[in-house]
């Protein structure tokens, strides 16, 4: 697999100071993979072209893990040798990952200086054509030349086979060196709709790092989200919220989705027993303030508002929408200021520490954590329970085995599309002591609504205290 990256202008070695690469040299690096090549096939005054040569080791492919689902015969007939992919996006952070971190330090001032330059791909995998590939370079500036690539009968059966055109791709624009790689460290494995590797958290940090300064404007983010995080929602909400604070997903306040958890819960008036019992806790806490994490419409912050002294109020969500909701149901507009000054809404996430809320000494996550990918969580615990450490948090979530009680309710069916997970009582509090054991919390448990023997009560919940 090749890349070329051409400087189009004197002195044309300017590109070697920002690769960190000496024209006069070949380099080999070893890769998990395989190995990559870089050398220069032209390097005048006027114009030079570094080259990016990725060669695959069949066995360490073979070593390696393949997609899920996609068989045996994948690991030794696929089209991942003869097409760019995440394998050469990893090649790209492994070669030239001083110039994607945007450091030069004998010519520092060429970082952020823009450049005509070029990126030339013999051989690109797009599942979605070459349309795709205008509707993710073009709005960066770009010049693009995409046409499908000629190559051999066996590699586009190959790429057919996995669901992709090959095309032939140029790409022409005054842009940074640093702003080039990234956005091919990106695109590139949007374009091919796969990854090698296992996707977590640590993805959505190599996203936000690389996307930060074009990817918050780019009208095809949510694509590049969805497929640079391998169709996870969780993570490419995550990622979004982080680039664009302001963003909210189209279906994300879908009400048909909270329709069947209200329809579920409505008749043990579930709801109005939960936010009554934390609202117990924190008043018998004798607390000053208050965050209701993924506060959602307001609804615990319209009962503490209302029937309780607490001083301090803020709710807390990662959609603007939602927040919007809770100003008109706590009717904030319409308050006497001492009302306002009470009250707070900020749009954040519960799994990034936030100094704003540093002050506040009790902490609310009602519903909320089985909206959370099970993996995430420890961020969530190093969040709250590890740099915030409010003195008290109160955390309510399903009790799995209750849903048998559920008359309309498929079995193994969770109460809500969203949910990623419904915990049994046993796993709660193994979590909840394994939060108390590393974090110097001690923690009590209650349930929520009338208890099931043998089966106990619809929701669970902890009351964590800090105990240093």
């Amino acid at each position: 697999m090749l890349l070329e990256l051409t400087l189009h202008r004197p002195p044309a070695a300017d590109l070697g100071w920002l690769l960190f690469k000496h024209p006069d040299r070949h380099s080999r690096f070893s890769l998990s993979f395989g190995h990559a090549d870089v050398y220069w096939p032209e390097a005048s005054d006027a114009q030079a072209t570094c080259a990016l040569l990725m060669t695959l080791d069949p066995v360490a492919l073979v070593r390696g893990r393949t997609p899920q689902g996609a068989g045996p015969l994948s690991q030794y007939v696929n089209d991942r040798p003869y097409v760019a992919s995440s394998f050469l996006a990893v090649a790209i952070g492994r070669v030239f990952g001083t110039a994607l971190s945007g450091r030069c330090d004998a010519r520092p001032e060429l970082v952020d200086t823009p450049l005509p330059l070029s990126a030339r791909l013999p051989t690109v995998r797009s599942k979605g054509g070459e349309r795709l590939v205008r509707r993710l370079f073009e709005p960066l500036g770009y010049t693009v030349e995409a046409t499908a690539a000629t190559v051999s009968e066996e590699t586009v059966a190959l790429s057919r086979w996995t669901g992709g055109a090959v095309v032939e791709v140029t790409l022409r624009g005054r842009v940074t060196v640093r702003d080039m790689l990234r956005h091919l460290a990106v695109l590139l494995p949007v374009l091919d709709d796969e990854k090698h590797y296992w996707v977590g958290t640590a993805e959505v940090d190599t996203l936000v790092r690389r996307g930060e300064g074009w990817l918050e404007d780019h009208p095809e983010k949510e694509l590049v989200a969805r497929r640079y995080l391998k169709h996870r929602r969780g993570l490419a909400r995550d990622a979004l919220s982080r680039l664009v604070p302001e963003h909210v997903e189209e279906d994300e306040e879908d009400p048909d989705r909270k329709k069947g958890e209200h329809a579920l819960e409505r008749p043990l008036r579930l709801q109005d027993r939960r936010l009554a019992q934390v609202m117990g806790v924190l008043e018998q806490a004798r607390v000053d303030h208050v965050v209701d994490l993924g506060c959602g419409e307001g609804g615990l912050l319209a009962v503490l508002l209302k029937k309780t002294r607490i001083p301090r109020l803020t709710g807390v969500d990662v959609s603007v929408r939602e927040l919007d909701r809770a100003r008109r149901k706590l009717r904030l507009d319409d308050q006497p200021p001492a009302v306002r000054e009470r009250v707070q809404l900020l749009q954040g996430s519960a799994l990034y520490d936030d100094p704003r809320l540093h002050a506040a000494d009790a902490a609310a996550l009602v519903e909320v954590i089985e909206h959370i990918d099970e993996e995430r969580l420890p961020l969530l615990v190093r969040a709250v329970f590890g740099s915030w450490r409010p003195r008290i948090v109160v955390v309510t979530t399903p009790n799995v085995a209750y849903n048998s009680q559920f008359e309309h309710l498929p079995a193994g069916r969770l109460r809500h599309s969203d949910h990623r997970f419904e915990w049994t009582r046993a796993r709660f509090r193994e979590w909840c002591h394994g939060v108390c054991e590393v974090h110097s919390y001690r923690v009590d448990f209650d349930e929520v609504g009338d208890v099931v023997e043998g089966v106990g009560g619809p929701t669970q919940l902890a009351r964590f205290e800090r105990v240093s």
